[in-house]
């Protein structure tokens, strides 16, 4: 019998500890997203899903739980509207590993 684990309960298991007011990722201009993006696709290729869009189209980043894979980099290249870093020592993404 096999058994098949879903990303998300793996995903679950990480821990995240966060660097209060000091957001390792930020959208640099918000109305950028709306005006000239359009598409957003940070929204849908966020493996942590820390980009929601609103009902008025903008684009809400919350950094809490982000994998600092740089997905929003690559996929904001066009633009360059993301200010990306890797967060403070001692914060971040805990992964659980086995």
């Amino acid at each position: 019998m096999s058994t098949h684990v879903k990303v998300e309960e793996k995903l679950f298991q990480n821990r995240y500890r966060v660097d209060g007011g000091r957001p390792h990722i930020q959208i640099k201009d918000a109305e950028v997203c709306v005006s000239q993006c359009g598409t957003q696709p940070c929204t849908v290729c966020c493996p942590a899903g820390c980009y929601t869009q609103e009902n008025n189209g903008r684009v809400v980043l919350i950094t809490d739980g982000c994998l600092e894979c740089g997905t929003c980099r690559i996929i904001c290249d066009d633009f360059r509207n993301v200010t990306w870093e890797y967060p403070r020592g001692g914060y971040g993404v805990l992964f659980k590993f086995g």
